[in-house]
């Protein structure tokens, strides 16, 4: 178990010590807040892990009207480090999520909705997920 406020190096050296790539994040009151993995750890450290050149956004494609088609999958950081975009961070982790978490319902194709001032159309939804994404950026949006 690993208390909320561990800083990020001193989870690391415990799982090193621990040889342990896993554990449980809980808050002041004993109360399972999440896991976290040393992968998590690591790419808030160095960045995203990835097996494509820089030049290439995977999971991300430019359309003519400046919008992004985006997979549901991406992590938001990842979305707002690679389009300079500032969707929010805290919560869910991905697009997805973030979507879900904004409906409190799975989304139809078509659906736009507002999330931190950028328009976000359904473009695919796959097994109660979204599975594509369309995010105006807000110029375009507004």
């Amino acid at each position: 178990f690993i208390p909320s406020g561990t800083p990020l190096f001193t989870q690391l050296r415990h799982f090193q010590e621990n040889q342990r790539r896993v554990g449980l994040v809980v808050d002041e009151y004993g109360e399972l807040m999440g896991l976290v993995t040393l992968e998590d750890i690591l790419e808030e450290i160095v960045g995203e892990f990835t097996t494509h050149s820089p030049a290439q956004l995977a999971g991300f494609i430019a359309q003519p009207d400046g919008s992004w088609l985006v997979e549901g999958s991406s992590l938001i950081r990842s979305i707002n480090r690679k389009l300079d975009l500032h969707l929010p961070t805290e919560g869910p982790r991905t697009l997805n999520g973030l979507v879900l978490e904004h409906l409190e319902d799975i989304p139809e194709p078509g659906t736009t909705l507002k999330i931190a001032n950028y328009a976000v159309e359904i473009v695919q939804v796959q097994e109660r997920a979204v599975k594509v994404a369309r995010i105006f950026p807000i110029s375009v949006a507004e």
